[in-house]
């Protein structure tokens, strides 16, 4: 019998509403420079709220496990992330949603996600649209996610540009909207997926969400 797909995601947390969806939480903080992990708490951003209902809209009933990385201020470091990059390979997961993004390469988050990856998971991270590269979405076999205003739920495109590999919808009910959404959709696209093909790789998933992607390229606006 095959084994329960679990979804790991790494972002604010999650509203009491959703903690039903949730198997496990950690959250993880620093605190006088030292990393720190316990409890979580209510989400406080309405981000990573966000990112669960998004992902959930996507595929059926998935196990969540909930990395809380972001407190009451959009800041997190590549400590904290990497940290729960560690628990949620304790944790079993086959895929992680991340729809954050960092500036600076640190070989802390760089060799978290290289164990992740060398572990069997699929890791999704958001990148912008837009100008410089961001972390982790910038590590080679990360699949780069962005928004894309044509996509309607359900759909994505094969962008495979400087910027992403792909696209999904912008805009989350709650109002967030950019690439942490296309991140969390794209994410509970994969998670459908997988429900339907247990253990399937990093490859097998690409190949399918080429062959299945509404659009190719980039949108080029002002020329379609």
């Amino acid at each position: 019998m095959a084994s329960e797909l679990v979804v790991g995601i790494i972002d604010s947390g999650f509203a009491p509403r959703q903690a039903d969806r949730v198997s496990r939480s950690r959250r993880f903080w620093l605190e006088g420079g030292e990393l720190l992990e316990g409890d979580t708490r209510p989400d406080a951003l309405g981000h990573g709220s966000a990112v669960l209902d998004t992902l959930g809209e996507q595929c059926g009933p998935v196990r969540l496990c909930v990395a809380q990385v972001f407190g009451e201020r959009w800041q997190t470091s590549p400590l904290q992330i990497a940290a729960a990059l560690h628990w949620l390979i304790e944790q079993d997961v086959a895929l992680i949603s991340m729809s954050l993004g960092l500036r600076n390469d640190r070989p802390v988050l760089r060799e978290a996600c290289v164990l992740a990856q060398t572990s069997g998971l699929i890791l999704c991270a958001s990148s912008p649209a837009q100008g410089e590269p961001v972390y982790p979405a910038a590590y080679p076999g990360v699949i780069r996610v962005t928004g894309d205003a044509r996509c309607a739920s359900g759909q994505w495109s094969w962008l495979n540009s400087p910027q992403a590999d792909f696209g999904a919808p912008v805009c989350a009910a709650n109002g967030v909207a950019g690439s942490s959404v296309g991140c969390a959709a794209l994410s509970g696209i994969i998670a459908g997926f997988l429900q339907a093909q247990p253990g399937a790789s990093r490859e097998a998933v690409i190949a399918w969400l080429r062959e299945g992607a509404a659009f190719v390229g980039p949108e080029r606006r002002g020329h379609e």
